[in-house]
């Protein structure tokens, strides 16, 4: 099978994004007391994800209806949404990624990407490195049920690119979105800077290991070269 999609998460593709956690966090969780969760169950050094996970369950136990939890969620997308856009001021494009894109699009590959990050922050991101013309598919949060980054998000990504799931290639450095990767069947290259964090990657199911995202182009040509690609595991770029 032959490659036709590449998919990257956001994270890959900037730098510097910075969103100062520890104060989005405090402010989600001091918002979801207000709002009755009792503060014993929300833990200070969990996720909003986590955060709102515990509420929905808790909204639920307590007879709150469905559209209060949705009321209460798209409150706190906006204050994260916040924190986005002004982490997407000081943020910086990875060099040399937009002659790599530039590449795969001569190559008439399709490109996909996921975040957890609101698509409002994302537009902009794209607006202001002028990168949005390179991406025929973008799944925000919005676009899915469950925003924790994952299988729902590469899902929705492969779909919306009209090819077959193992006819993509993604690109992460998260062992999560590798295992969602490897269990929609598509191949999965691991973006390792550390030798350290192979072992992880490489357990999660990886099949190549890159040390730059700006690889891509050259390992999407020696996959497509060999007819046997789909039965190799764990190789390094040569």
């Amino acid at each position: 099978m032959t490659i036709r999609a590449v998919i990257f998460v956001l994270d890959e593709l900037i730098r510097d994004f910075n969103i100062d956690q520890m104060t989005m966090k405090a402010e989600v969780r001091s918002h979801l007391v207000k709002e009755g969760i009792p503060a014993s169950v929300l833990l200070t050094n969990e996720s909003m994800f986590d955060m709102l996970k515990k509420t929905e369950i808790f909204m639920k136990n307590s007879g709150k209806s469905t559209r209060l939890v949705m009321k209460i969620q798209k409150h706190i997308w906006n204050l994260a949404q916040q924190h986005e856009l002004e982490a997407a001021k000081t943020a910086s494009v990875v060099p040399g990624i937009l002659e790599m894109l530039e590449t795969l699009k001569r190559a008439r590959l399709k490109l996909g990407l996921f975040t957890t990050i609101g698509e409002k922050s994302v537009n902009y991101i794209f607006k202001r490195f002028g990168i949005s013309k390179f991406f025929n598919s973008v799944t925000s949060r919005e676009k899915v049920k469950n925003v924790e980054l994952g299988y729902e998000h590469l899902d929705s990504t492969i779909k919306t690119l009209h090819v077959k799931s193992e006819e993509a290639l993604v690109v992460t450095n998260d062992e999560h979105d590798i295992i969602s990767g490897r269990e929609l069947g598509a191949m999965v290259a691991a973006l390792a800077t550390e030798t350290s964090a192979q072992k992880r990657l490489v357990d999660a199911g990886a099949n190549y290991f890159i040390s730059s995202v700006l690889e891509v182009p050259e390992l999407v040509e020696t996959i497509n070269k060999s007819p046997r690609f789909r039965r190799t595991r764990n190789r390094k770029m040569p």
